[in-house]
Formats: structure tokens, C-alpha cells, sequence
């Protein structure tokens, strides 16, 4: 059988590492071409495209701030000149503050929301104008934008709890063009950001009904999924891979 996602054409924001580099490479692995963005770090990045062209596929890495305005909408237009179009969108560059809320500062609220939640709309409005019928977005939020279970988590739940309602919103602007938007909302996922044996995570475990966290990989399964043929009937949807974290 011939790879599901042959002939497309992907960006994927924060794809450089954690579960954005899973993503590029399930993918590549399914056929498309990529491209994706880092902050930071050049030789991470151009690792992760390494290993995405081992799948006989095109890669980029763009550096490009998913805070900077500009830079989301530079990124989207060298994906789009340098792999001939975009068919996949994937916006899975995010940030994470926490503390209290005497104690929050107010520049990283307005980080929290320029990343999480602005730079997805920028960079949905700027690939559309690209995407021909089939085309597929998805963004990566969280399950903590349905249960933040412990204090100072409020800004990063509010940002991730924002990106329901615009994707339920977008799918109807969406949906006469042909073009899917959906959210996919991870819980515990093992990461050099989250990891399985890191300060949190015996905690995190107690509240989940499989008492392990997720893998990069599993993640990156159902947004292959979401980007596929067999995914046409699914918009506006946020979907939920946290182990019964939300339970």
C-alpha cells in the first residue's frame, strides 16, 4: 500500500523537538513532505529533518518564533515556496508558565496567549489562502483545557481551552472549502519538557485511569490520523489522548 499522506505537503510549528518532532516523523513516514519551525537549537532542528528525509520525503527546518507575528507568516510562505504548497497544518509550537496568580507576571500572560493561541490563528488565516479541498488542520492543545487539577495552571488552561472555540468556530468558515480543523488534546506525554520520571510525574499518574504517561509516538499516531484520507468527516473536534487523565 502506497503511504497515506504521498504528494502532501506539511508544516509543522515546534517540530523540532518532544511531540513535534514526533510528528514530523510519523509524517514523513506516511509519505509527506515537511517542514518545520524552532526557536532555538539549529543542529535539534536539522536533526529532526534529517530524519524525516530518511523517509525519502523533503524536510526543512525554518527558524521562526511562533511569538513573532512575522516570523509565523514567513514560515508558512517558504513552506509553501520551497515544498511546492501546504495540504497539512499542524500547530504544535506552545508554552508553558505557571504560578500562582499573585504572583503571575504579566509578560508571560501575553507570551502564553501569543504562542498558544495567536500564533495558530495567524498561521491557520496565512495557510488556508494556500489549502485546496482536503486540506487538514490541526492544532496540538491539551486535556488540561477541560481539567487543570492543581493551582497555577489558569493562563496555560485559559490558552488551550481557547483553541476549542476556534476551532469549533473555523470549521464552519472551513468546511464549504473542503478543509478540516480539529484539535488534539494530550495528557502526561514523555517529554524533555514533561518527562515519565521527571518531579511531577508520580503526581500526574494518580490522576490518570492507565498509570503511565503517553509517548511522543502515540500522539503523533492520532494526528496522522486527523491528516489522512480516512479523517474527511471529523471538524471542529477536540480530541483527547491523556490515558483517563479527563476520566
Amino acid at each position: 500500500m502506497s503511504p497515506s499522506l504521498q504528494n502532501k505537503r506539511a508544516l509543522v510549528t515546534g517540530g523540532s523537538r518532544g511531540i513535534g518532532a514526533g510528528i514530523v516523523k510519523r509524517l514523513a513516514r506516511e509519505g509527506a513532505d515537511v517542514a518545520l519551525t524552532y526557536v532555538s537549537k539549529p543542529e535539534q532542528a536539522n536533526e529532526t529533518a534529517n530524519a524525516a528525509q530518511a523517509f525519502g520525503v523533503k524536510a526543512l527546518a525554518i527558524q521562526a518564533d511562533s511569538g513573532d507575528a512575522k516570523a509565523v507568516l514567513v514560515a508558512v510562505e517558504r513552506t509553501v515556496s520551497e515544498l511546492g504548497g501546504i495540504d497539512i497544518l499542524v500547530n504544535s509550537a506552545g508554552v508553558l508558565a505557571m504560578a500562582p496568580i499573585d504572583d503571575f507576571r504579566l509578560e508571560d500572560f501575553d507570551r502564553t496567549v501569543a504562542v498558544n493561541l495567536r500564533a495558530v490563528f495567524i498561521a491557520t488565516q496565512a495557510a488556508v489562502k494556500h489549502m485546496k479541498s482536503g486540506g487538514r488542520i490541526i492544532n496540538i492543545g491539551s486535556c488540561n483545557a477541560e481539567r487543570m487539577p492543581f493551582a497555577g495552571g489558569a493562563v496555560y488552561a485559559m490558552s488551550k481551552a481557547a483553541l476549542v472555540g476556534l476551532v469549533k468556530g473555523l470549521a464552519r468558515d472551513l468546511g464549504p472549502r473542503g478543509i478540516t480543523i480539529n484539535n488534539v488534546q494530550p495528557g502526561p506525554t514523555d517529554t524533555d519538557m514533561n518527562p515519565a520520571n521527571g518531579p511531577f510525574a508520580d503526581a500526574l499518574r494518580t490522576f490518570m485511569a492507565v498509570p503511565h504517561y503517553g509517548s511522543t509516538d502515540d500522539v503523533a499516531a492520532m494526528v496522522a490520523y486527523l491528516a489522512g484520507p480516512e479523517a474527511g468527516f471529523v471538524t471542529g473536534a477536540s480530541l483527547t489522548i491523556d490515558g483517563g487523565f479527563n476520566a
